[in-house]
């Protein structure tokens, strides 16, 4: 199918047209076909001037802190407001059929349904840092399709999911009452990139919520966002990282979330922290792209695939050491006259 029929429909289909385009468009995008690669650059070439207004939103947190409960009480708060909604949920893919559950829809089952919001879950496929592969482009496809807040939410399954911070304008931090004293929560390295931390389930215990609140805030001032010159504490220009309690099931503290959000877009767009942000997630995504494609270009160098079995078996077996077997396989993609079997 043409990119222009899936340009067209994600710009100007209705509703229902629309989130079908949407769907075939992102499925485009996540194609490893050659012929389909060359489509999804022309529709992203083609959708580019159409993307750039949406707030990004990043989520994780660990297993049963409540993201999905979360999420689909703030999607079903901004409808209210006026805004239209897209979620992009990752789910761990298993390590033995590939595939994963991709359940996170089915727990949105009020926001799934509703005409003003967009969900799409995708299996994150092996990649790391708690997203899929193509998150980025499904991002600018909501984008182009007028929705106005696009949230990811990410695999939850660890402390290294920084890679959604590195593709949204916020990241927030989810996390439990009980969940570790302030020594623990300093050593959270996911923690020193929160722009905003959030205790869900605070209903089941204030008390221990409260003490969560003051111990995540105390670690927070330890860490290198008050510390650090550019970022001192009384500069009322610069967004510093906020602790939140709120409880999703209930509904209770989500305007409280929504305003601490639209104070953090007001200041890092003010200050020029917001576009800057941007521009460098724009060029790190090329070079993430640059270093796929030269694996993808190894692997199906024909000197590298004739070599491949062999090195892999000698690995294996203990006769060569796996940095020997690499740098032989390297050397038969960049000088084969060069390459030898040790």
């Amino acid at each position: 199918m043409s990119p222009k029929i899936f340009l067209d429909g994600v710009l100007q289909g209705g509703a229902v047209a629309q989130r079908r385009a949407i769907s075939k468009a992102i499925t485009l995008l996540e194609s490893t076909r050659t012929d389909h690669r060359a489509q999804a650059d022309e529709l992203l070439t083609a959708l580019l001037p159409h993307t750039g207004k949406a707030f990004r939103l990043g989520i994780s947190g660990v297993p049963g802190v409540g993201k999905s409960t979360f999420i689909e009480a703030l999607g079903l708060y901004l409808i209210a407001q006026g805004h239209r909604v897209a979620v992009l949920t990752i789910d761990p893919s298993s390590t033995v059929s590939g595939g994963s559950i991709l359940g996170d829809k089915t727990r949105m089952e009020h926001l799934s349904v509703h005409e003003k919001a967009y969900i799409r879950p995708s299996p994150s496929s092996g990649t790391l840092g708690g997203v899929a592969e193509k998150t980025r482009e499904a991002m600018l496809v909501c984008e182009a399709a007028g929705y106005d807040v696009v949230i990811v939410e990410t695999v939850g399954v660890g402390q290294s999911e920084i890679a959604v911070a590195g593709m949204t304008d916020m990241f927030v931090l989810m996390q439990l009452p009980n969940a570790g004293d302030d020594l623990q929560a300093i050593k959270k390295g996911v923690m020193e990139i929160a722009d905003l931390v959030v205790i869900n389930k605070a209903d089941i215990d204030k008390n221990a919520a409260t003490r969560a609140e003051a111990q995540i805030t105390s670690s927070l001032r330890l860490l290198s966002q008050h510390g650090n010159p550019e970022n001192a504490h009384h500069n009322e220009t610069l967004w510093h990282p906020k602790v939140v309690q709120m409880s999703a099931l209930l509904g209770q503290g989500v305007d409280s979330f929504w305003a601490a959000v639209a104070q953090f877009r007001q200041l890092q767009t003010a200050n020029g922290r917001l576009a800057t942000r941007r521009e460098k997630q724009a060029l790190s995504w090329m070079w993430e792209r640059i270093d796929a494609g030269l694996k993808l270009a190894f692997r199906q160098h024909p000197q590298v695939k004739e070599l491949l079995p062999q090195m892999q078996a000698d690995v294996a077996a203990g006769r060569i050491a796996a940095s020997t077997a690499a740098r032989n396989l390297l050397l038969a993609q960049s000088h084969p006259a060069q390459a030898a079997i040790k």
